[in-house]
């Protein structure tokens, strides 16, 4: 992949908008799975700094929301790309992912050790890449914190992710509904993240991969802004990625752009496999099949 740093020019605003565009073909053992991304990152309307990081491989893509602000939130989620990018070579595996993460939280404790003044520096993570699983290839999807995955199938959205968050533990105890948690005054308080001592319980699931899947990886930049129903409505009428990717942001920056927002949308081309072109017809189309990875 050959990315370019560009511009997208708002009126009344700096051309602060970065974009990664790419359609890589990922060579993957006996099958080639053919993706397409866009990628972009905003730093808001509100912020000065940007904490969120962004890496969009061959088979990997990760995204990072930096925390602490003048506690290096920035740098924690530049490290933990940083980690995720040698993941990307070769032919990723789960146990290949854990240790990337694994790696990250190292770096991040590292860090804050040796810079007393960035202590209580971290960033949540969400990603998702190709590996094998029974032979056939899979994504692995994995969280900390509540950046998101999430996944279209007959042109609906399903989350992927869960995210650890104060408000989600409200959400699922039943004392709050999905709309209430989007301005709950506890919104931003995490569970989990990259940058913990010990580190934290990484939440990883494996999702079969077929052509034509549509996959939104995204820090909550974009989903404190606007809801499931507005992101699957771009996601389902906007065909190229990059052009997804862009609108996406901007509607978040109409909505208030309050924090980093950034975003990447993967389309699967095509799986050149029939095992997997067999299998994939098992596969429910309204619900994406998903199997916890312990």
């Amino acid at each position: 992949m050959s990315p370019f740093l560009g511009t997208l020019c708002r009126a009344n605003r700096p051309p602060t908008f970065q974009r990664l565009t790419g359609g890589p073909a990922a060579h993957y053992g006996a099958c080639v799975t053919v993706v397409k991304v866009g990628a972009a990152t905003d730093v808001g309307r509100h912020r000065s700094l940007n904490e969120d990081a962004l890496f969009a491989g061959q088979v990997l893509f990760v995204v990072a929301d930096g925390m602490g602000g003048h506690a290096a939130g920035d740098v924690a989620s530049r490290l933990t790309v940083e980690v995720f990018k040698s993941a990307d070579l070769g032919e990723p595996s789960v146990e290949d992912i854990r240790r990337a993460v694994a790696v990250a939280n190292d770096a991040v404790v590292g860090h804050a050790t040796a810079h007393p003044e960035s202590r209580g520096m971290g960033c949540t993570l969400a990603g998702a890449c190709v590996v094998k699983s029974g032979g056939l290839p899979h994504w692995a999807v994995f969280n900390l914190g509540d950046s998101r995955v999430y996944a279209m199938a007959e042109g609906r959205l399903q989350q992927l992710t869960t995210d650890h968050s104060e408000v989600q533990e409200l959400v699922a105890a039943g004392s709050i509904t999905h709309a209430e948690a989007r301005t709950h005054p506890m919104r931003h308080v995490i569970t989990r993240a990259v940058g913990e001592i010990p580190p934290a319980l990484l939440d990883l699931v494996l999702v079969p991969a077929l052509s034509g899947q549509r996959l939104l990886v995204t820090t909550d930049g974009l989903t404190s802004e606007i809801g499931d129903d507005e992101i699957a409505a771009v996601l389902r009428d906007t065909t190229e990625p990059q052009v997804a990717t862009e609108l996406l942001i901007d509607r978040a920056l109409r909505a208030g752009g309050r924090d980093n927002i950034t975003v990447v949308v993967v389309d699967v081309i095509e799986i050149d496999d029939p095992a997997t072109v067999r299998s994939s017809k098992t596969v429910p189309r309204g619900l994406i099949e998903r199997e916890t990875v312990s």
